[in-house]
């Protein structure tokens, strides 16, 4: 007998999905069976949003998509409102949507924080509060929170984006207490991940190929993940196999965070 994952005709609400992981775990929900509504900043005719709804409808399901900046408590709401209605419900909610704020502490403005705790951390909250009722009403409901391996240990200049990211652990520890045992809530914390922003910082270098090479082989397993790896423990959390697990965030960064000095392992 095989296990498989299915989310057929389950109502799942992604965020940032019009690029990277967002993107990628829109993808794979959707070809596990759920119908799919993502927000981003990007217009709803650029190429990026063309793409989600490409490969939601190439897996048969329905793609629903509003251009949102969820520091926006409006036009979040806006957003799960109109998401919830198109869907007939909400069963899956991926808080994905986020932002690196890289500040030293010492640097870092008042406006940055600002922008980062609004962006990375409370629309996590105002999110779970925004779909809490429909959440109750759908199937097997969960809550999958983004996170990040800066939650758990992190380099000089990434402030206030860790403060942020820790922040999140908790969140999900709260979540699951209050909001079960009907609704389950579940954090990942994925480490680097090889998306067309983390490229950006590679082209940073002089020479970014020797300091991609460099970077992957500070990981055990001498590569980067993959945007849709995260997709993929995305639709297991959100489907029964994963129906004990609750209040933990859990950290997927190819044992970077293993190595206890920066050397090749």
């Amino acid at each position: 007998m095989s296990i498989q994952i299915d989310l057929l005709d389950k109502r799942a609400l992604v965020t940032g999905v019009s690029s990277g992981i967002g993107a990628a775990i829109a993808k794979v929900l959707a070809m596990a069976g759920c119908d799919v509504a993502g927000c981003g900043t990007r217009s709803a005719d650029s190429p990026e949003v063309a793409h989600f709804h490409q490969s939601v409808e190439q897996a048969g399901r329905r793609a629903f998509y509003l251009q949102a900046d969820l520091r926006d408590a409006v036009q979040l709401r806006t957003f799960t409102t109109q998401a919830a209605k198109c869907l007939g419900g909400i069963d899956v909610l991926v808080s994905n949507a986020g932002r690196n704020v890289f500040r030293g502490v010492e640097g870092c403005t008042e406006a940055d924080w600002q922008d980062c705790m609004e962006l990375d951390l409370a629309s996590h909250w105002r999110l779970c509060q925004a779909t809490a009722d429909n959440l109750r009403s759908g199937r097997s409901p969960v809550i999958i929170i983004i996170s990040s391996n800066h939650a758990y240990s992190t380099i000089p200049g990434c402030f206030p984006y860790n403060v942020a990211k820790a922040g999140l652990t908790a969140m999900v520890q709260s979540l699951a207490i209050e909001l079960g045992p009907m609704i389950r809530a579940v954090g990942i914390a994925p480490g680097f991940i090889d998306t067309p922003g983390n490229d950006v910082w590679f082209q940073s270098f002089s020479d970014p190929a020797a300091e991609r090479l460099r970077t992957e082989k500070l990981h055990p397993v001498h590569r980067l993940g993959t945007p849709e790896e995260i997709g993929a423990f995305c639709a297991f959390l959100a489907s029964n196999h994963a129906a004990f697990m609750t209040g933990v965030t859990v950290l997927i960064d190819g044992g970077r965070s293993a190595l206890m000095q920066d050397s090749s392992p």
